[in-house]
This record gives C-alpha cells, structure tokens and sequence, in this order.
C-alpha cells in the first residue's frame, strides 16, 4: 500500500512541503494455519493397528497464534479393532501452548480430546500431553508425557475378548487411567532430503476390554518402536517406517478375536510391519 508522507526540507526550500512516497511492509499476521492431507499403508496407534492392516486416509488442520496458543483437529478412518464400537472415523480435538525455552528448546502443553463419531456410547476420551523438544545441529530429540486419567472409555468392562463377543459385561461402568511415555529421535542427513527417524513408547493401562470391546492400551503394559526415514520435495514428505511392539501372541490371546485382522481370532494387529505414507503440507 503506498502512504503519501510529507517531509519538511530547509535550506533554500526552507518552509516548503515536499510529498514523498514510500512503500510499506504489512505487518506479519499474528495468527497461521496449516494443514495436511496423508495417505498411509497402515494406521498403527502406538503400535497398533487402527484400520486392521489396511489403508488409512488422514487428515489435520491447526490455528495457531503468535502468543503460543493453537487449536487443532485430525482425522483418519477405522476399521476393525479401531472402530471403538461401531464408529469408521477417529476424530481428534487439539488445544494447546507452545513456548521457547531457549533458542534450541521448546516446551509444548495439551489436552487431546479423541471422539469416535457414530461408535458406541462412552468411547471418547480426553488425554493431557506435555512434550519437551530440544535441536542440537541436525539432531532434534523430543521426549512426551501423555496421561489420560480415570475414564469410562479407558476402563476394564470385559475381561476377555471372548466376554465381549458374548456382550456379557464383567464390570460394566469400570473406570480406568492411561499412562504413555515416549521418546523421538530425528536426524537430518546433510546434503540430501532425508531425515532419520526413530521412536520408542511404554505404555500402562487396563489390561482388558472397554466399553467399546477395545483399549488404549493392550495387555495392559507394553513397549512400541518404529525406525524410519522422510524425504521431502517441496510440500510433500514420504516416510518409510517399521513399527513394532513387544505384544505377543501368547500375551494377547485374552483379546481375541478382537486383536486380529478382520476379528477372526487369528493373528496379531500389533505384530511388525512397515507402514509407509505420503503427506501433503498446506
């Protein structure tokens, strides 16, 4: 926008006004949004299937303002042990704060509000997370708390996989919390587009089933990892990942035929795999 601005000049102008024109720079908007588009070969969750093994489309936006403050939503389809009673859609609420300790150290605090639209009663469930990020050179390690207190969606309702199946409530009303500890690695391989990628978790929760004939954390105790890499061309970011858990067959037996691809009582939805998936940044 051009602003006419009037400068006084002296000497033999002296007294007389002479217009100047000047180029101004808008000012940054306090507020940005981003968002993402993904399509993956498989939504694990902590380790564990959410689409039964099959391709998962997702989706987020966030608002984010200059303060630290941001709000957020994220989807992807369900199927299988994912459909948290009856629902084909997870639909993530996001709010939080993100401030700088340092030049190289973040501090980010939120709460994660999971809705099931369409599943069963009492599947939704609300999540607090603090996550401390800190960059040296090409290397940016995160380490996460997320905790989840006492809720009916997290709760130990059946006590066997086979209890579900039968619709026959062992503790109907059981409220439990969920406990997830993590820690990321990324490393920026110099000269190419590739970051490295690696990823640890344990989690603690009830070690049955929910009112939704699922849990946010089976067995009740494990430990979830992936190693991967990215390579990014201007908006999109391919990732490559193998993702595991140490949930054995023996260990979740109880579940089934929940814990298996298509429920029918075979196999394991938290066994290895490498997922991959391509991201569209806008």
């Amino acid at each position: 926008m051009h602003i006419l601005r009037f400068t006084a000049a002296a000497g033999l102008l002296g007294g007389i006004a002479t217009p100047v024109f000047a180029q101004d720079t808008a000012p940054p908007s306090p507020v940005t949004v981003s968002g993402s588009a993904t399509l993956a070969t498989d939504y694990r969750l902590r380790g564990v299937s959410q689409s039964d093994k099959d391709g998962a489309i997702q989706g987020g936006l966030t608002i984010a303002h200059q303060s630290g403050v941001y709000v957020g939503a994220w989807g992807s389809n369900l199927s299988g042990w994912g459909t948290f009673g009856g629902s084909n859609m997870e639909l993530d609420l996001i709010g939080g704060y993100k401030h700088k300790l340092a030049s190289n150290a973040t501090i980010d605090v939120g709460l994660t509000w999971y809705m099931y639209p369409g599943g069963a009663s009492k599947t939704d469930y609300a999540e607090p997370y603090v996550k401390l990020s800190g960059t040296t050179g090409p290397a940016t390690l995160t380490a996460s708390a997320f905790y989840a207190p006492k809720q009916q969606a997290l709760g130990k309702w059946y006590r066997t996989g086979a209890d579900a199946a039968a619709g026959v409530y062992t503790d109907a009303g059981d409220k439990e919390d969920n406990l997830y500890l993590t820690g990321d690695g990324a490393f920026a391989i110099a000269g190419t587009p590739i970051t490295a990628k690696a990823h640890i978790g344990h989690s603690w929760g009830n070690d049955g089933l929910g009112p939704n004939a699922t849990s946010a954390a089976p067995t009740g105790e494990y430990w979830d990892w992936s190693l991967g890499a990215d390579t990014t061309y201007r908006n999109l970011t391919f990732n490559v990942s193998y993702v595991d858990t140490d949930i054995t067959h023996r260990s979740a037996a109880y579940l089934q035929p929940s814990f298996s691809r298509g429920q029918d009582g075979t196999g394991s939805i938290a066994d290895g795999t490498i997922v991959a998936s391509l991201t569209a940044a806008f």
